[in-house]
Parts: C-alpha cells; sequence; structure tokens
C-alpha cells in the first residue's frame, strides 16, 4: 500500500514535470516568434524614388524684407516674392502623391530656423519671434504635399543677428555644402502612415553614385541616397519611427557642417 502511494505521487510528480516543460517550450517558442515577427517588420522597410512631381523649374522665392542681418527687436517681419508658384493652390497629384500627407491649406512656404522643424506659410507675408543672439534661416517653397520644389531660385539662407548678443545656436556656413532635414514630421494617422515622404533640400553640392551622397538610417535599416530627390518609405511599424540623414563624401566620410547629420523622430498612429 505504501509502494502504491509512492508510485502515484511519482506520476504526478512526472506528469507535472512534463507540463512545465511544455509550457516553457511553448513559451520560448511564442518569443521565438514574437522576435521573428518584429524582424520581419523591420525588413519590410524600404524607400521608393518619388519622381512624377510637378517639376515647377521657374518658380522662384526671393526675400524683399527685412533687408537688414542685425535687429535690435524680437519679433520680425518677413516678405517674400513668389514668382511662377501658387501659395493656397493644390498641387496636382497622381496615385502616388494622392496617397500621401496633403496640406489642405495648398502650396506653402517651409520656414526652418536653426535646423528645427519648420513652419509651414502660405502666405508670403508673416512675422516670427526670435530669441537674442545669432539665427540661421532657410526657406524654400513647398507642393501641397509637403515635396520641397529643388531648384536654384527656389529657397532663400539668411543669417540674422537679434539683440546685442552674438551667440549662435549652431555655426553654419550657407556658403559649403550643406543639408537640410525637411520631411517626415510630426504625427500621422490614418491612411497617411502608409507613405511617408522622406525629403531634403541641399545648398552647394550635388549626389551621384561616385560622389557626395546621403545615408538615411530608418528605425536601423540604412539606405544610401545618391540622387537629389524625395522618397516614399514604405513598411513602417505603428509607433515612433526614429530618422537619420548624414551627408557624407564619396569615402563615407562626414562633409563637415552643423546641420549634415540631423536626427529626427516622427509617430505612427
Amino acid at each position: 500500500m505504501k509502494y502504491r502511494k509512492l508510485s502515484i505521487y511519482g506520476l504526478i510528480a512526472l506528469l507535472s514535470f512534463t507540463a512545465c516543460k511544455n509550457q516553457n517550450k511553448q513559451e520560448t517558442h511564442d518569443s521565438d516568434e514574437e522576435v521573428a515577427s518584429q524582424e520581419n517588420e523591420v525588413s519590410k522597410i524600404s524607400i521608393v524614388a518619388l519622381t512624377d512631381s510637378p517639376a515647377y523649374k521657374d518658380a522662384k522665392l526671393k526675400l524683399t524684407v527685412p533687408v537688414d542681418n542685425q535687429f535690435s527687436e524680437n519679433t520680425l517681419d518677413f516678405q517674400f516674392e513668389v514668382e511662377n508658384y501658387e501659395l493656397g493652390a493644390q498641387t496636382t497629384k497622381n496615385s502616388i502623391t494622392s496617397s500621401l500627407a496633403n496640406s489642405g491649406k495648398g502650396q506653402h512656404i517651409h520656414f526652418i530656423v536653426d535646423n528645427k522643424p519648420y513652419s509651414a506659410h502660405y502666405n508670403s507675408d508673416f512675422s516670427k519671434e526670435f530669441t537674442e543672439g545669432t539665427h540661421h534661416i532657410v526657406a524654400f517653397l513647398s507642393r501641397s504635399y509637403h515635396e520641397s520644389v529643388k531648384n536654384e531660385n527656389s529657397y532663400v539662407a539668411k543669417t540674422i543677428k537679434v539683440g546685442e548678443s552674438t551667440a549662435a545656436q549652431t555655426n553654419v556656413d550657407f556658403n559649403k555644402p550643406t543639408l537640410i532635414y525637411s520631411r517626415p514630421k510630426g504625427e500621422y494617422s490614418g491612411e497617411d502612415t502608409k507613405n511617408l515622404m522622406l525629403d531634403f533640400f541641399l545648398l552647394n553640392t550635388t549626389l551621384s553614385e561616385n560622389g557626395n551622397y546621403v545615408k538615411a538610417t530608418i528605425n536601423g535599416n540604412v539606405f544610401e541616397i545618391k540622387k537629389w530627390q524625395p522618397y516614399i518609405i514604405k513598411g513602417l511599424p505603428k509607433g515612433e519611427v526614429n530618422i537619420r540623414l548624414q551627408l557624407l563624401d564619396s569615402e563615407g566620410n562626414p562633409i563637415d557642417g552643423e546641420y549634415n547629420d540631423v536626427k529626427r523622430s516622427v509617430k505612427l498612429k
């Protein structure tokens, strides 16, 4: 009788051990599947060149006010002249650009101060508030779906000083090769999360197969961009998206410049 009780207890222990082992095996399997799923999610990220937008080769942007570079007041008025381009109009779209985030207010100016995310302006006259010190401004024309107009007359780059302090946010020389980050920006939701535009502006340089290029790192995925044009990012997971753009020479070395290595994060909901 004593022997039978021990056998029953042993059988229970054996069954319990087997169940735990199977459970641990299942948990490990589930964990492996989760990791594999995450890896597959990352590997789906790709970029595709966007080539069919209206060119606007003759579009021009010119800053008429302010003329000076030194100011005592913190609030500055800006006035631009725009030629061969209509602010507030909707850019003609195709099947691809129709899938991109689009401003209902139409075409506009991207206004960038000290390499921070741009503010969009749909009129050629507006005011901006500045802190005391030296500031670097870049403005360029943008289509309604936020693609920059890229030609030698479509932008303005200017350095100003506000107040008595000469302290600069960054040390920038607009006469040297300079990378200006533009898109993606902010938060995206719904259908806008499927295709994100990757766009930037270049000063004093070109990109080529054997010359300078832009290295784009998107959630750990690396892409070498050797032609200056917009791209569509596909396959992004929901949540935070981390983007880094670097302007490199033909040998893969960083090109000196405060704006030539920039990191941004956007959210997909």
